[in-house]
């Protein structure tokens, strides 16, 4: 999908809750502020929620107007870096962040810019730092509802786990997660970097 399209999706109706993703805000929720780096941002709402908690945080998509709706909700003294840049291009850094989301359940690559966007999203973690993916699995297609349907933009723990060998995983599995509409099945990544 193109920014246009996601922009256009943005300024009818907001897309998502303001709440934070309930995984990532679990995994998250002990660690101390720093630096975070939010890859496909979308509306910023775990921008937000982590810039709440302390955190300097850049949030990245290609939607300026998903972007605006996060900056509306942005409280006071938030620390959020607000960047309209398409993940395929933009330079993420290198091992800059102390924490590198990537809850990428609307970030639908094809498996080569995938891998390119987890490594380089992985390159941008400080030592130490952790790494969170949270992205549609590729058992969602049998076992799952909603998502895409096509396999080669879904995820899998086999392709997550070779984006941080060496690196301590907490947690590399599929898990399933509650919708409106029924239980859709989650590849998770939350690695630290060593």
């Amino acid at each position: 999908m193109e920014a246009a399209e996601w922009d256009r999706r943005y300024a009818e109706a907001r897309q998502w809750s303001v709440e934070p993703n309930r995984t990532a805000a679990e995994l998250t929720a002990g660690l101390p502020p720093g630096r975070a780096l939010d890859v496909a941002a979308g509306e910023g709402r775990m921008a937000l929620w982590l810039a709440g908690r302390g955190w300097e945080v850049d949030a990245i998509d290609f939607s300026a107007v998903g972007l605006r709706r996060g900056q509306e909700n942005s409280p006071p003294g938030a620390r959020v870096t607000w960047r309209v840049e398409d993940v395929l291009t933009t330079d993420l850094g290198s091992v800059e962040f102390d924490l590198v989301l990537m809850l990428v359940l609307y970030l639908h690559l094809p498996r080569p810019q995938l891998v390119d966007v987890l490594a380089r999203s992985a390159d941008a973690v400080r030592l130490g730092g952790h790494l969170l993916v949270l992205g549609h699995d590729r058992e969602n297609l049998t076992r799952g509802i909603g998502g895409p349907q096509d396999p080669d933009v879904l995820y899998d723990p086999e392709l997550l786990g070779g984006t941080v060998p060496g690196w301590s995983n907490s947690r590399l599995e599929r898990i399933d997660r509650d919708t409106d509409s029924g239980t859709a099945v989650d590849t998770l990544l939350f690695a630290q970097r060593p």
